[in-house]
């Protein structure tokens, strides 16, 4: 739990005013300040795995390599010429698998 040590202190004889009925109304007045979220907006959103997806499409404009890049051997990504590091038996490798 976290101690707010900026907080004003309570001296001895103020504790022990304190009921425990105070208490409980104190700790039941702090918990009714949750917000309320809509359970439909929640469902929206959540995507269950192994749920059926074939209705959705997705949208994206591929692009074909250039003449400046390569595919890297290792991790097969697509990389500027820059960041080849050796051409080895297999292909070219990048430097991050390098």
């Amino acid at each position: 739990m976290a101690t707010d040590y900026d907080a004003p202190r309570k001296t001895d004889t103020e504790e022990e005013n304190e009921s425990l009925e105070e208490l409980k109304a104190q700790s039941a007045a702090k918990g009714s300040t949750n917000i309320d979220i809509d359970e439909a907006d929640l469902a929206e959103t959540l995507e269950l795995p192994g749920a059926d997806l074939s209705d959705e499409s997705i949208t994206v404009t591929v692009i074909p390599k250039q003449a400046d890049e390569f595919t890297c051997s290792k991790c097969f990504l697509v990389h500027h010429r820059s960041q080849l590091a050796k051409k080895g038996k297999d292909g070219p490798v990048c430097n991050d698998c390098n």
